[in-house]
């Protein structure tokens, strides 16, 4: 540890009045959002309640827009595509009414295709509204929240969120006094503003599911109707998914009254250039797993006769038909709920929970799902929260571990080292630190000191790890495998290809003991041999590495992989040394198909391949 402690210092000398403990203060200007402000009271020019409130509004969100009157405002939040919207209202019954409409229009979709061949399939590509509020919705339903985590929403609200905004001030102080009185659902159904704790609404609605179906053991199946405008993209992959999977990514309010939802659909395609969907959905009241209940007596929208579903209900895509004739815009879809013992639906939640950190739950699930997406400064808040209010050192020294992950990929190097070195001291001093937990840490630091160009301490810190787990391990080891690739990388880039090639071969045979011959993981150690082979100039030994990674990831990927393209690529590279042009092309060709699949036209990788071919040519 020694030796480490003294390289480590050598880089951070010249940090000594920069603390990772010390966290900055920042305002962060949200993006792609906007806010609606209506009310026929506000006065942007002369009211000082007004401009100041703008102000802050304006400090944290680019577009904020205001309105006194409510068609003007449904004409311009009708013409908003791509952006998300907050709606700040005035508490008149008409206003909340516009702002329930907008609302029924702004749930989001995904879309799971029939054909997808979901086992084999990599997570990122895959419908991002569909995975991720699985995902959210799994995590937020483990999270413990506390009446201390009230009193802080409550508190937020007053000093932060509304501030200098008093008609919301006043909505905030009547839920907080009726809070313990009123149910969830008339809460979060009577325009206050605020979006209640999805927990709580969820289990509220799971309660009404099991008093008004529990006791039948035979409930008819019935229908409910729902009409909502989509934009021409949302509807065009609706159409092209018939057969597959909806999701709704939200609470989904339904009405047992066509009328009223089809009232809903056309006001939609009056009102804008949208198209008009009345859904009409099957329900077997018998499918435990979507759990949803008749509101009627909770709701402000009475008339609705509304049927109110939690978050994430799956439904299966049927016939699509229009309602006015062939040049309507006004169409009608059946849908039918889904249950956890449809098939393709139980083989999608499998994989994505295998693939997000199943064994984590609550705010701990939630930031790694955050540094997953790359949004490190969210992982970050959620991760010091965590550590802030934990008493347990085995606790703070893995969260010590994960904010150095952070840190690692924020580019704070030297903080990533210092936060990597107190989550060991804290496994030293409770005995916590297995050999195996060491040489993680060493490995850990290691790739810290690759991502700053350090190579040779990368180089020392792979190699201790190494050392480590061959002491304890047999070295056969799996984790004696990834380490070898680790220091197999670190020589490639110091241009040591001999050294390189050694340690992914090493890499590699101790892979073909442990996993099965189509593992992924054997697919990336005969990539890294090929790139080796190549830069050494034995291109025949370089073709047959990567053929074989291309056998592998056509057995494991979905056909049009972008995966696929670039080991084309790498074939095509290598016949094109080896003056075999006319092989290179094919290659080339293959690589440009899949990459216009899957890709934008724009995008640079088709651009690249784009010129390789151009080159054979």
């Amino acid at each position: 540890m020694s030796e480490l402690k003294k390289q480590i210092a050598d880089y951070i000398d010249h940090k000594n009045s920069t603390s990772a403990a010390h966290l900055s203060e920042y305002t962060h200007i949200i993006q792609n959002f906007r806010v609606i402000w209506l009310d026929s009271n506000i006065d942007p020019i002369n009211n000082n309640d007004s401009i100041n409130a703008l102000l802050k509004l304006r400090q944290v969100v680019n577009t904020v827009e205001t309105f006194t009157d409510v068609n003007t405002c449904l004409d311009s939040i009708n013409d908003i595509d791509d952006e998300k919207i907050f709606i700040i209202l005035s508490g008149r019954l008409v206003l909340k009414q516009a702002a329930h409409e907008r609302a029924h229009n702004m749930i989001s979709l995904g879309f799971i295709s029939l054909n997808d061949t979901i086992i084999d399939r990599n997570l990122d590509h895959l419908d991002k509204s569909y995975m991720y509020t699985q995902i959210l919705k799994e995590i937020l339903l483990t999270v413990p929240f506390k009446s201390e985590h009230l009193k802080e929403f409550f508190t937020y609200c007053h000093k932060k969120l509304l501030l200098n905004n008093n008609i919301e001030l006043k909505n905030v102080d009547k839920i907080e006094q009726e809070y313990h009185d009123r149910k969830p659902i008339y809460i979060a159904n009577n325009g206050s503003g605020l979006n209640y704790k999805i927990g709580f609404l969820h289990k509220h609605i799971v309660q009404l599911h099991a008093e008004q179906y529990g006791e039948q053991s035979n409930s008819d199946i019935f229908t409910v109707y729902r009409g909502q405008s989509l934009s021409e993209t949302d509807f065009n992959q609706l159409i092209s998914t018939q057969g597959g999977l909806l999701s709704f990514n939200n609470f989904l309010s339904t009405s047992k009254n066509r009328h009223v939802s089809l009232a809903f659909a056309r006001r939609t395609i009056n009102n804008s250039n949208k198209i008009g969907v009345l859904f009409i959905m099957k329900i077997d009241p018998m499918i435990r797993s979507t759990p949803f209940a008749n509101i009627i007596n909770s709701s402000a929208f009475k008339k609705e006769d509304e049927i109110l579903f939690s978050m994430h209900s799956v439904f299966r895509i049927g016939e699509a038909k229009q309602i006015d004739g062939p040049d309507s815009r006004l169409w009608k879809v059946k849908l039918t709920l889904t249950c956890d013992t449809d098939p393709q639906l139980h083989r999608l939640t499998q994989h994505i929970r295998t693939e997000t950190f199943s064994s984590s739950i609550g705010w701990h699930r939630l930031g790694q799902l955050l540094i997953k997406l790359g949004q490190f400064d969210k992982a970050q808040q959620v991760f010091e929260i965590i550590f802030n209010q934990s008493n347990d050192q085995g606790e703070k020294a893995n969260i010590y571990h994960m904010l150095a992950i952070i840190k690692n990929n924020q580019g704070k190097y030297f903080e990533a080292i210092e936060v990597y070195e107190k989550s060991n001291e804290i496994n030293h001093e409770i005995q916590w630190q297995t050999y195996s937990c060491l040489a993680s840490f060493y490995n850990n630091i290691g790739l810290v000191f690759d991502n700053m160009g350090e190579y040779s301490a990368a180089l020392s810190s792979h190699e201790k790890a190494v050392e480590i787990y061959c002491n304890r391990f047999p070295s056969n080891h799996l984790d004696v495998a990834y380490s070898h690739n680790n220091i197999g990388r670190i020589h490639n880039k110091m241009g040591e290809y001999s050294k390189a090639l050694s340690s992914h071969e090493k890499a590699l045979e101790i892979k073909k003991k442990n996993l099965p011959p189509d593992h992924p993981s054997l697919a990336s150690s005969f990539n890294n041999i090929g790139l080796i082979y190549d830069k050494l100039g034995e291109y025949s030994a370089a073709l047959l590495s990567h053929e074989k990674t291309l056998e592998i990831k056509q057995k494991t990927l979905r056909p049009k992989h972008p995966h696929l393209a670039t080991t084309c690529s790498n074939i095509g590279g290598v016949y094109f040394k080896m003056y075999e042009y006319s092989k290179a092309l094919l290659y080339y060709e293959s690589a440009l198909e899949i990459r216009k699949h899957s890709l934008p036209a724009n995008h640079p990788d088709i651009h690249d391949v784009q010129n390789s071919t151009n080159i054979v040519y």
